[in-house]
């Protein structure tokens, strides 16, 4: 849980920059010990309310009040939620992409989402694109519910989407090959390389809904499913029990 991240090691950043200037941007590549190299179209990293997913579209129309955009990237919920005239704080520990988003105008800062310097409140708490990831592992569950208690106004709301990714271990007989002494499923680890920028390795947690709710509940949290996506993924909408 770095405070910031230097631009010699933050390729996404780096990414998002350079598409920002220029509309054009080389391979956003994407490492894990437990699969095959991926890549990132950075160009979907400034996608317009459009060409959304179902469940960001939802979580924006459920947005409400002062909302915080955690982990912003380049801002394009932030862009699309003052379109809608709302009053947003995006944060992120990329510095260029800090910079990005303030030259789209948006209210901007490089700040942790587990700083407790950070102690202003919110009506919404926004966290778009498995924003969630950032926990990292199912036992920093607890330290970040606890966060978001602190941040959310007596009536606020989280609004985040993640997937159950148990398919990808699925058998052609539908049995699950799962070393359960490996830990969670949804646990990854993640490196990024942009041209010759190569990134730190960080953990990533992708969520069930059903264990999201049991440690939601755990932490004074009541969890609802808002929709489900079209691919193991969901919108949750997270609120403090009275």
């Amino acid at each position: 849980m770095n405070s910031t991240t230097q631009t010699t090691k933050d390729p996404m950043g780096y990414a998002i920059k350079e598409y920002h200037a220029t509309g054009k941007a080389a391979k956003l590549r994407v490492f894990s010990s437990q699969f095959y190299e991926d890549e990132i179209p950075v160009a979907t990293l400034f996608r317009t309310f459009d060409q959304m997913p179902l469940q960001e579209q939802e979580a924006i129309k459920q947005c409400r009040g002062r909302v915080l955009d955690v982990g912003a990237g380049s801002g394009c919920h932030s862009v699309e939620l003052m379109k809608r005239g709302m009053e947003v704080v995006a944060i992120d520990i990329s510095a260029p992409s800090v910079e990005v988003m303030k030259e789209r105008g948006i209210d901007a800062r490089i700040v942790n989402f587990f700083d407790k310097t950070f102690d202003e409140k919110f009506d919404t708490i926004l966290m778009a694109m498995n924003g969630i990831g950032i926990v990292g592992k199912v036992e920093r569950l607890n330290e970040f519910f606890i966060r978001v208690k602190q941040l959310l106004a007596s009536d606020g709301q989280l609004l985040l989407d993640s997937s159950d990714i148990r398919y990808i271990f699925e058998d052609e007989d539908g049995s699950l090959d799962i070393d359960l002494t490996a830990g969670y499923y949804g646990e990854l680890d993640y490196k990024m390389q942009y041209r010759g920028i190569k990134g730190e390795k960080f953990d990533w947690l992708y969520i069930d809904f059903d264990t999201l709710s049991f440690y939601a509940e755990q932490c004074g949290l009541q969890c609802e499913k808002c929709i489900d996506g079209e691919h193991y993924d969901y919108l949750a909408r997270l609120t403090i029990k009275k």
